[in-house]
């Protein structure tokens, strides 16, 4: 049985980088319409925790469920819920835009050229849409990068510093994206340097050191 009705939990996880012991039994639970901030110095864990609970990456000791299954036996089921944005965006550089949608988003669902617009729309790239990837901006490869998490269907959000490279108002689309997404009964863990949704009813913090 999951403490407090969490849909995702952490046990004791534990993670040497050489010999030092950089995660020591962390241990966490997100349950739906909750947004967990990992937060902390360089070089405390917090992409290395990320990456475990992703299933990138395995824990030295400690245990990553999602609804109650191990995710190292349940990946299929996993990865279908689950949606990931890392540090890096991840495109096609010589797809367009609604190309690199309809392409990595696809591979998810069916996308109509509807849904494809209004992902970039939502995000404020809808003008950029037939430009191809590497010809857009830092800002604007981040929200493309958005727009496909939109597009995934997922109802965990998993992201690492989700908004590097955005502005003041890429921040704030970030912001309003996660409220919306735990609004609606998804859930999210995300690192974060920088201050996000500090205010949240939602939020809850964890601190890594």
């Amino acid at each position: 049985m999951l403490p407090d009705g969490a849909l995702l939990e952490a046990r004791e996880i534990n993670c040497w980088r050489g010999d030092r012991h950089i995660l020591r039994d962390v241990s966490f639970g997100v349950r739906a319409g909750e947004f967990l901030k990992l937060t902390g110095p360089n070089g405390v864990g917090k992409t290395t925790l990320i990456r475990i609970v992703c299933g990138l990456l395995p824990p030295e000791n400690g245990t990553v469920l999602w609804r109650g299954k191990r995710v190292s036996s349940s990946n299929d089921e996993y990865h279908i819920e689950m949606a990931y944005l890392g540090h890096l965006n991840s495109l096609k550089a010589d797809l367009t835009a609604r190309e690199n949608l309809r392409f990595l988003a696809g591979l998810r669902n069916t996308l109509t050229d509807a849904d494809i617009d209004g992902a970039l729309d939502r995000v404020g790239i809808l003008s950029r849409g037939d430009l191809v990837a590497r010809s857009l901006s830092a800002g604007q490869k981040r929200r493309l990068a958005l727009a496909r998490l939109l597009l995934s269907g997922a109802v965990l959000w998993i992201l690492d510093e989700p908004v590097t490279n955005l502005d003041t108002a890429g921040i704030e689309l970030v912001e309003e994206l996660i409220t919306e997404h735990v609004n609606k009964g998804g859930l999210a863990l995300s690192a974060a340097h920088q201050r996000l949704l500090d205010h949240a009813h939602f939020l809850r913090r964890l601190e890594l050191s």
